[in-house]
């Protein structure tokens, strides 16, 4: 399976960005990418009282776009995220939304971003959760009915099951575990890593979750300087294996698409011989989550 991990810099207006995101999708298709990943806010980016002007439904424009250009190119897309005014959300929040759209134009999936950002970087201080209000439910959907050829197929034992995930989701190893265990064999991650993280912390994080729980690991990044209010971005979207290997990155600093080859048959091999999910402990785990730190005689 093809698989395309498409990098932006979005700006302040949405139609200029899903025009920019149309442009790359078309590209990657071109390429015969059967899967493509957008960025972390890739159609709206900015302060938080710009989020809250630019939050939309379900059914708003970003998904109706994502939606046209899936089925117009017969491929699955994750919509990276966008702003989900969604009915209900805590106190008014919003949510940091990613959808994937099948072949077909429909949503197959919704994941709302369970890892919020509120770290300090340098004496500037990030409160996501101010505006966006925690997901609580992990995601992990077969890929079915995948483009071949000219043709698509039905589905069956052999495809990909993709998990989802957002940015600073990746520094909690315990949701990869997770979706791992729910059967993904490959796991997207539409971003907006940090400049001030990124070099030291992008890389090493995408081969660590690939490798500790043996996934295909796509990761797509904002890059460059976004509306005020968002952080300068890293970039260097890329591709990794099973086993840790960079099959495909984006070293320049600009929007663009790299594309990798996902050999799922070479993932099954890898967890024949290294079977490190099979060898799990749980029954040592006992302190993991807090509710239990050991036993005393």
């Amino acid at each position: 399976m093809r698989v395309a991990a498409i990098q932006t810099t979005a700006g302040a207006d949405r139609d200029d960005n899903l025009a920019a995101a149309d442009a790359l999708v078309d590209r990657a298709a071109g390429y015969g990418a059967e899967l493509v990943v957008l960025p972390e806010y890739f159609s709206a980016a900015g302060t938080p009282d710009v989020l809250r002007a630019g939050a939309e439904p379900l059914d708003g424009p970003t998904v109706t776009w994502a939606s046209g250009a899936a089925a117009r190119h017969g491929i699955h897309l994750v919509a990276g995220t966008f702003p989900e005014a969604a009915p209900g959300t805590d106190g008014g929040r919003l949510s940091n939304t990613s959808c994937l759209l099948g072949p077909d134009g429909a949503v197959l999936a919704t994941y709302r971003k369970i890892h919020l950002f509120d770290v300090a970087l340098r004496g500037v201080a990030f409160r996501e959760s101010d505006t966006i209000a925690p997901g609580d439910e992990t995601c992990v959907v077969p890929l079915t009915g995948r483009r071949s050829g000219d043709r698509h197929t039905g589905g069956g034992a052999d495809e990909p099951v993709l998990g989802m995930s957002i940015c600073y989701d990746l520094r909690f190893p315990e949701l990869y575990r997770m979706l791992a265990l729910g059967g993904a064999t490959v796991v997207c991650v539409p971003s907006a890593f940090t400049a001030t993280t990124g070099p030291a912390h992008w890389e090493l994080l995408l081969r660590a979750r690939a490798v500790e729980d043996q996934l295909f690991v796509i990761g797509a990044g904002q890059v460059g300087e976004l509306p005020p209010g968002m952080p300068r971005c890293h970039g260097h979207s890329m591709i990794v294996d099973p086993w840790g290997v960079v099959l495909a990155e984006r070293t320049d600093p600009t929007p663009g698409v790299v594309t990798a080859d996902l050999d799922l048959t070479a993932l099954a091999d890898v967890r024949r011989r290294l079977p490190v999910l099979a060898n799990r402990r749980p029954d040592a785990y006992r302190g993991l989550h807090g509710d239990d730190r050991g036993t005393t005689d």
